[in-house]
């Protein structure tokens, strides 16, 4: 009897699991190109093209072919350092829109063929195309719609030229993962020596159904970039970063290449209509082509991760730009950051601390094991955990066996079923009782917190609001390390040193005699005062991991508390920005050169010489090229310069400037600049220092 017992509730588990259907999805979801699309996660983006040779970013479509001419092009460094860095793709900027091809085109001569690299018969896409392929990377190309140079733009013939192009690129060059389509379109150019300004109908003038079904026709896997996707697409900024609320679902049909609304891009929208998911660009230097002066420019370690944490860790995909020199490589600066972050990134997820561990649920669909709590932790993307339908309220517990010390807090939603999570929180059961750690939206297809250190026995996840029963793919539970870089040192007008660690939880030393610092050093506590010369040293010490990070130096002159810049300015109420400690803001003026830059430092001082830094800013700066310097008494009467001349090459290298000269005693200081480095006229300082006795 008891062996038929036990027969009968097995079978009827069986059938209750057999029966139990799975979550039925919540429009709209991905399609397959998307899929293996969001899948790729992480890729490269190359702006190489005429512009990397004329210094610019937008060129204007009047370049001569042979400008072009790299003397050592390398596509497989390329695709080497893209595949050591963790990268899965590469989109190479085939066209931009000053029109030149870097395959040989049939449709247009302002392409490689006419140049005198490779004689003629070089074709770059070729050479990105099997360098990919022998390293296992997928590639996707970026052809601008605007080109400057050809005379027929702006009509309908210049059309089938763009999709001749199209034709090309998607025939000759194997599989193409993603095609992109920048929203730039109409405005000034050479367009063959009309030299005008030609508007388009954004809207209509590509006819963008007929020409997207080029691509379907020839690359079905392809997925589409562009404002308006159809696929994928753009998060609304450059800077590397997406909202902590982001839908994959958006209102496709409000938007076009170059719309006014792409505020909206960034956080899609819960009621969306189609999937099209966003993909957040962003340069590794301030530019996306190569440019000489920005060599000390390269995002930082720091910089990189946040990147990293604001674009994957949103339910985002990165495409990060390596804008490739005039050799044709990427920069040796880049390689070594770039790889930094992979360095970084691999130590953060290299243990999941939730991988196995023991996983309840408040609720498990049809009390399926098909569905159960721990297919969180099962490392099986195939398999989820589900709630009963209508139950849109749940949570999860996670089981870490011990005390257990994490930072990271990864989860995903089985994104083939659509988004589906609207707000969840992450709880810690710390001296018995639940704390919460974290709170918020979306989630997507991969959600990460960074959260600050928590030692707990136990991790929950709670669903506090969502469309439809939850479904959720992995949780993962990390203790990253600590990012062990040398701090920033700085110090305000008014004398007041900060020192600052990227990360949380670290102990920082200090000297301000010159020597080496360590662990018996002062220990820093808070901002502190320091208004005479003197050289500050610091470190990073991780004290349980017992790593210590390089050291930094700055070597500061006297305090410019009493600083103040006087005479008449446009905008002088900005003047003392000059003063402030903070390399990021400048004063600049438009006024026709020489100007005299007057300072009071509010005592006699015996100077040496000073320091300049010229405004950092991207667009339009202000940098003086031709100088002179003069010292005073009393601020009326000049003598002859003590120090005149230009900054060398500061156009293309606008870093601290440094000049000696026979000390000399002074309260006033007249800087005039003679004449400005850049063509816009304008001179300005971003920080201003001098040298003393």
């Amino acid at each position: 009897m008891t062996k038929r017992i036990v027969w009968l509730f097995l079978l009827l588990v069986s059938v209750s699991c057999s029966t139990t259907t799975p979550p039925g999805p919540v429009m709209p979801v991905p399609s397959e190109r998307q899929l293996a699309w969001n899948d790729m996660e992480y890729y490269a983006f190359i702006h190489f093209n005429m512009n990397t040779f004329s210094n610019m970013e937008w060129g204007f479509g009047d370049e001569d072919p042979d400008l072009f001419n790299p003397t050592e092009l390398d596509c497989r460094q390329w695709a080497r350092i893209c595949k050591e860095a963790g990268m899965k793709g590469i989109i190479l900027t085939a066209k931009h829109h000053d029109g030149f091809c870097l395959w040989p085109t049939a449709t247009t001569e302002h392409s490689v063929k006419s140049s005198s690299w490779k004689n003629g018969e070089g074709d770059v896409v070729r050479e990105l195309a099997d360098a990919c392929e022998e390293y296992g990377l997928k590639l996707g190309l970026y052809l601008s719609p605007w080109d400057r140079n050809n005379p027929e733009y702006g009509n309908e013939k210049y059309i089938e030229i763009f999709r001749e192009q199209l034709r090309e690129l998607m025939t000759n060059y194997g599989e193409v993962f993603e095609v992109w389509f920048d929203g730039a379109n109409g405005g000034t150019g050479y367009y063959g020596g009309a030299n005008e300004e030609r508007r388009i109908d954004r809207k209509t003038y590509y006819d963008w159904e007929n020409t997207r079904q080029i691509v379907r026709d020839l690359q079905p896997m392809a997925c589409l970039f562009s404002d308006a996707g159809p696929d994928v697409r753009w998060i609304g900024n450059e800077e590397g970063w997406a909202p902590e609320t982001n839908w994959s679902p958006l209102r496709r049909d409000e938007f076009y290449p170059g719309a006014p609304n792409y505020l909206e891009l960034r956080s899609g929208h819960k009621d969306g209509t189609h999937w099209v998911p966003a993909e957040v660009n962003v340069s590794i230097r301030p530019g996306w082509y190569y440019h000489p002066y920005e060599d000390h420019k390269v995002k930082t370690l720091p910089q990189l991760i946040d990147v990293y944490y604001n674009s994957i860790g949103r339910n985002g995909s990165l495409l990060i730009n390596f804008p490739v020199d005039t050799r044709g490589l990427i920069h040796e600066k880049d390689e070594e950051q770039i790889l930094k972050l992979a360095e970084a990134i691999k130590s953060d997820f290299s243990n999941n601390l939730a991988a196995c561990k023991k996983a309840e649920a408040t609720n498990v669909r049809g009390n399926s094991k098909t569905y159960n709590a721990a297919n969180v932790t099962d490392d099986d993307p195939d398999s989820y955990w589900a709630t009963d339908d209508g139950v849109i309220q749940a949570s999860l517990t996670i089981d870490l066996g011990e005390e257990t010390t994490f930072n990271r807090f990864l989860v995903q939603e089985d994104i083939r079923l659509g988004q589906r999570i609207k707000a969840f929180s992450v709880e810690a059961y710390i001296n018995n009782k639940w704390e919460e750690v974290d709170s918020q939206t979306t989630i997507g297809r991969k959600r990460i917190l960074r959260l600050p250190e928590t030692t707990a026995s136990k991790v929950r996840f709670k669903v506090k609001d969502s469309k439809a029963c939850p479904v959720i793919t992995k949780i993962g539970i990390y203790h990253a390390p600590k990012v062990i870089i040398e701090p920033k040192i700085s110090r305000t007008k008014d004398g007041i040193i900060s020192i600052v660690a990227f990360d949380s939880g670290l102990d920082i030393y200090y000297t301000t005699d010159g020597t080496e610092p360590d662990e018996n050093s002062i220990k820093y506590k808070e901002p502190f005062e320091l208004l005479n010369k003197a050289t500050v040293k610091a470190i990073v010490v991780d004290s349980n991991e017992k790593k210590t990070s390089t050291v930094s130096e700055v070597n500061f002159d006297v305090s410019k508390t009493k600083w103040k810049v006087i005479g008449k300015y446009k905008d002088a109420e900005n003047a003392n920005l000059i003063f402030d400690g903070d390399e990021n803001t400048a004063f600049s003026v438009g006024e026709s050169a020489p100007v005299d830059f007057v300072f009071d430092l509010g005592e006699k001082l015996t100077i040496a010489g000073f320091k300049y830094l010229p405004d950092q800013q991207r667009f339009d700066p202000g940098i003086i090229f031709n100088y002179k310097l003069y010292l005073s008494e009393d601020g009326k009467s000049w003598k002859e310069p003590v120090s005149e001349g230009e900054f060398s090459n500061i156009r293309n290298s606008p870093v601290w400037q440094t000049k000696n000269f026979t000390p000399g005693n002074a309260r006033y200081i007249k800087f005039t600049a003679l004449s400005p480095a850049e063509v816009n006229g304008k001179v300005g300082i971003a920080e201003f220092d001098i040298i003393t006795k």
